[in-house]
């Protein structure tokens, strides 16, 4: 089942691996948040909608590429966060409610 907040997903962390009928989106994030980049932006990079490439950018961003990020968050239609990544992460997570 689908968490409904961001604690739930949280708690969701303590599973082995993320439930299969998330959508792709959330499960990119679960990865994020287990610190397993590559899984993650393998996930992100074949979501081709606003939210994929959101996480993209985010990806991006967390590994110090600010220049691709930049691009990801301009595919986005977003703006380069002035918050940190920890609360970005919630931000992506609470989009899916």
């Amino acid at each position: 089942m689908t968490p409904k907040t961001y604690e739930a997903f949280q708690e969701s962390l303590d599973l082995t691996t993320p439930p299969k009928d998330w959508p792709d989106s959330l499960r990119a994030l679960w990865f994020a948040a287990k610190e397993d980049w590559g899984a993650s932006h393998d996930i992100a990079q074949d979501i081709h909608t606003s939210m994929g490439s959101w996480i993209h950018a985010y990806l991006h961003r967390w590994e110090g590429d600010k220049w691709n990020a930049g691009y990801w968050y301009r595919q986005a239609g977003r703006p380069f966060p002035e918050y940190g990544m920890e609360e970005e992460l919630k931000v992506l997570v609470e989009a899916h409610f």
